[in-house]
């Protein structure tokens, strides 16, 4: 296993088909990633441009991950867009390829991630998660706290309302 990471590759047609790939392949796999499963292509793509117009634009950031020139993971580091939030930014659609969660892959990303923040000088990253899918001691173990929650915010389906839970990650040695 060869682990790659790359920030703001170019936004190449086959780029964009590996990532639509990637997020319908971990969506129907159970991953809280914007989504309900089962999905296919055609629902995830036009949200795919949306988040790739972000980085096009040079206001957001994609962080991916590669194994041998495949691409297994991502993330974008999303800004607040309002001028008050500048010193920190979101971490959105964070995604490991189920064939690769497990052996460290989540981990790497968030720690380059956190490198990549703290290089463009921000004071803090804050990625939000589905109650009910597990993901939240992953992101304690890596030092994210809990800092809020609205609770049944998110309609997975009728009848199962989930809180949407907010983890912050101080990256200036500052009190949050």
């Amino acid at each position: 296993m060869t682990r790659t990471f790359v920030v703001d590759p170019p936004l190449t047609a086959e780029l964009r088909e590996s990532i639509v790939a990637l997020w319908v392949e971990v969506t129907n796999a159970g991953g809280a990633v914007g989504f309900v499963a089962p999905v296919d292509a055609a629902e995830v793509a036009p949200v795919a441009d949306a988040a790739l117009a972000g980085v096009r634009e040079g206001v957001d950031r994609l962080l991916i991950g590669l194994d041998g020139g495949e691409l297994v993971a991502l993330l974008f580091v999303v800004s607040n867009r309002f001028p008050l939030k500048e010193h920190w930014r979101v971490l959105k659609r964070v995604m490991v390829t189920p064939r690769r969660q497990g052996s460290g892959y989540g981990a790497a990303l968030m720690r380059e991630a956190e490198r990549l923040g703290r290089a463009a000088g921000l004071e803090a990253l804050q990625v939000t998660v589905r109650a009910g899918a597990g993901t939240e001691g992953f992101y304690e173990r890596l030092g994210y706290r809990e800092v809020g929650r609205m609770p049944a915010a998110l309609r997975v389906a009728r009848g199962d309302d989930r809180d949407e839970i907010y983890l912050w990650l101080q990256l200036d040695g500052s009190p949050a």
